[in-house]
């Protein structure tokens, strides 16, 4: 067997960057504006489901259609429910990060 090594071009170092307070709110911005459009997306699927019922006898129709519609909204509410919970998070880390920040600041230092 031959051992198979990345390329160096292929594998790219990036710098780790610290996670700050400031980074975090940003990205919850983000986070929180992506869940408040799919909000608005789901709703406004919603409502066009609704308003455009199916006219069909045939029960396999009826319930495939049912099922995709579904399907469809459930979609779309659990990808706003993602964004607002990791908005939720990314939130909740920033102010974990800044009582933590505030502590160090507090405390003295240990003289060893």
């Amino acid at each position: 067997m031959s051992d198979h090594q990345p390329s160096t071009s292929a594998v790219t170092e990036s710098p780790d960057k610290p996670v700050t307070p400031l980074r975090c709110l940003i990205g919850g911005a983000v986070a929180l504006a992506i869940a408040v459009l799919l909000y608005q997306l789901t709703q406004s699927i919603a409502i066009s489901f609704a308003a455009k019922p199916i006219h069909t006898d045939n029960l396999t129709v009826q319930r495939l259609s049912s099922a995709i519609r579904t399907l469809v909204v459930g979609m779309s509410a659990m990808g706003t429910g993602i964004f607002g919970l990791a908005a939720f998070g990314l939130l909740g880390l920033s102010i974990q990060l800044v009582i933590q920040r505030l502590k160090d600041m507090a405390s003295p230092p240990a003289n060893p």
